[in-house]
C-alpha cells in the first residue's frame, strides 16, 4: 500500500497522539499545515495571508498531496476545504459552508428546512445607536457576532443597560474575527436575503433553555451517516460548558435520532456533501421541544480523543477517508473505555497566572488516572484576561481527556484532579503595583 501524505491544519503534539489510532496509520505520513500559534491560539486573523502561506507550504512539499483535513473552527474550517478543491480532493462547497458558518444566514436557512426547531432571531449592527429599536425579541435574550471563537463575545441580556454594555464589548473585538469572515464572504455572491449582513454583523436570538447534545457525522456522495452523539454539560451557572460526555445519556435516543433527522434534513438542504459535520441542540424536555443550536463543518477536535477512548479510534479516522475519496466508517465500542469526557478547567476571575502544572506533575496524573490527558491553555505570567479567543464569562485554563469504567467514575476523577492541579495566581492589581 502506498504511504499517502496527509496535511492537518494546526496540528498539535497531542493530536498527533490522536491520529496514530486511526486504522492503518502506518501508511499514512501526517504533515502539519499552517502552525497552531497563527491559525487557532490567535485574536488577530489574517485569512488571506494564511490561505495564501497554505498554498505556499503545500505547493513547495516535494510529495504528492493525498488530503487535508481540519479540526479547527474558522479560518481552519474554511481554508482546508477551500484548498481541498483547488488541489482536486474531495471537499464540500464554499457556499454550503457559509450556509452553516454564518449564523444570519444559516438560520435563514434553517427557517426554510427546519422551521420547528429554530428561535426567534434578528440580525443587527452592532455600530447602529438605534440597534435594540429594531429587535422585536423579549428580554432575556442572547447577542452574538454572526461569526465567532466558541463562545467568545457572546452575551446573556437581560435588559436594555445589559444590552448596551454587550454591544461597548463587541464594537471593540468584533473585527479581530470579523474582518477576516468578511475576505470570505468576499470570494462569493451573498443572496440579497441576508441584507448585507456581513462579518461585523451581530444576531439576537431567543432564550431557549434545555439538555444540550450534539450529534456528529458525515456526509460522502449523498450518503449521510451520524457515528456518535455527545452530551454537553454546563456549569451550575449555565454560561460555560463545563463536560463534553461521550456517548450521551442525558437525552433519551429518541430525542438523540430526532437531532440526527433534523442534523440531515438541514445539511442536505443547503447542499452540503463530502465532508464532516457536528451539530449542536437543545432539548426542552418538559415541552419536548428540539432547538437547533447551530452546525459545524467539520469534526470536532474536542470528540477525537473521546472516540478514540470509546470507540478505539479517533473521529480523524472519517475526515482522512473523505479526504482520500474513500467511503467513512467508524468503529463501535472497540475502545479501553464505557465513557469518556474532555473537561474544562476554568478560572472565574482576572488574573496573572503564576504557576501551571509541570510536565512532571501532568504524567503524574496520567500515570494515577490511566490514559488522561491535561492540556493547557495558559503559561506562567499570562494575564488571563489577555489570552485570545476566551468565552465572554469565565477563563479556560485548559482541559482533561478522561475515560471511565462508568459516569458515577468520570465525575470522582475529574473532580479529584481539578483539586490535584497545582496552579497558582496572583490579584491584577498586584502585577500593577509592581510594575
Amino acid at each position: 500500500m502506498t504511504t499517502k501524505n496527509v496535511f492537518v491544519l494546526g496540528l498539535t503534539e497531542v493530536q498527533r497522539g490522536e491520529l496514530e489510532t486511526v486504522r492503518g496509520a502506518d501508511h499514512y505520513t501526517f504533515h502539519n499545515l499552517l502552525d497552531y500559534s497563527i491559525l487557532v491560539n490567535t485574536a488577530e486573523i489574517d485569512f488571506r495571508g494564511l490561505l495564501e502561506q497554505a498554498r505556499r507550504e503545500l505547493r513547495e512539499f516535494d510529495g504528492s498531496v493525498d488530503a487535508i483535513i481540519t479540526h479547527w473552527d474558522f479560518p481552519a474550517s474554511i481554508i482546508g476545504p477551500v484548498l481541498s478543491a483547488e488541489f482536486g480532493l474531495p471537499a464540500p462547497s464554499l457556499e454550503s459552508l457559509l450556509k452553516c458558518e454564518h449564523k444570519y444566514w444559516s438560520r435563514l436557512e434553517q427557517q426554510a428546512a427546519v422551521p420547528e426547531c429554530v428561535p426567534q432571531f434578528a440580525a443587527f449592527d452592532p455600530f447602529d445607536d438605534e440597534a435594540l429599536d429594531k429587535i422585536d425579541i423579549p428580554y432575556p435574550f442572547w447577542v452574538k457576532p454572526v461569526k465567532a471563537h466558541s463562545s467568545n463575545l457572546g452575551f446573556a441580556v437581560e435588559d436594555e443597560a445589559g444590552f448596551r454594555e454587550a454591544v461597548t464589548k463587541i464594537r471593540a473585538e468584533i473585527g479581530q474575527v470579523g474582518d477576516a469572515f468578511n475576505e470570505v464572504l468576499s470570494l462569493i455572491d451573498l443572496p440579497a436575503k441576508i441584507g448585507g449582513a456581513g462579518g461585523n454583523t451581530c444576531l439576537a436570538e431567543q432564550f431557549v433553555s434545555g439538555t444540550q447534545a450534539a450529534p456528529e457525522g458525515t456526509m460522502f456522495r449523498g450518503t449521510f451517516n451520524a457515528h456518535g452523539v455527545f452530551d454537553m454539560h454546563k456549569d451550575d451557572a449555565g454560561t460555560s460548558f463545563e463536560r463534553l460526555d461521550y456517548p450521551a445519556n442525558s437525552v433519551p435516543e429518541s430525542v438523540q435520532q430526532r437531532m440526527i433527522d433534523v442534523t440531515e434534513r438541514y445539511i442536505r438542504h443547503v447542499g452540503f456533501d463530502n465532508g464532516c459535520f457536528n451539530a449542536e441542540f437543545m432539548w426542552d424536555e418538559a415541552e419536548d421541544k428540539l432547538w437547533l443550536i447551530e452546525v459545524n463543518t467539520r469534526i470536532s477536535q474536542s470528540h477525537s480523543d473521546l472516540f478514540a477512548k470509546v470507540d478505539g479510534v479517533s473521529n480523524h479516522e472519517v475526515a482522512i477517508r473523505i479526504a482520500l475519496d474513500q467511503e467513512p466508517r467508524m468503529p463501535h465500542r472497540e475502545g479501553n473505555f464505557a465513557v469518556a469526557s474532555q473537561c474544562m478547567i476554568f478560572h472565574d476571575e482576572d488574573a496573572i497566572v503564576t504557576r501551571v502544572p509541570t510536565d512532571a506533575e501532568r504524567d503524574a496524573i496520567r500515570q494515577k488516572y490511566p490514559e488522561t490527558t491535561v492540556t493547557l491553555q495558559v503559561k506562567d505570567r499570562e494575564r488571563l484576561s489577555e489570552l485570545p479567543n476566551q468565552d465572554s464569562y469565565r477563563y479556560i485554563l485548559g482541559k482533561l481527556y478522561i475515560g471511565a469504567d462508568d459516569r458515577r467514575q468520570l465525575v470522582e476523577r475529574y473532580n479529584s484532579i481539578l483539586e490535584e492541579l497545582p496552579f497558582e495566581f496572583a490579584p491584577v492589581e498586584s502585577q500593577k503595583g509592581a510594575a
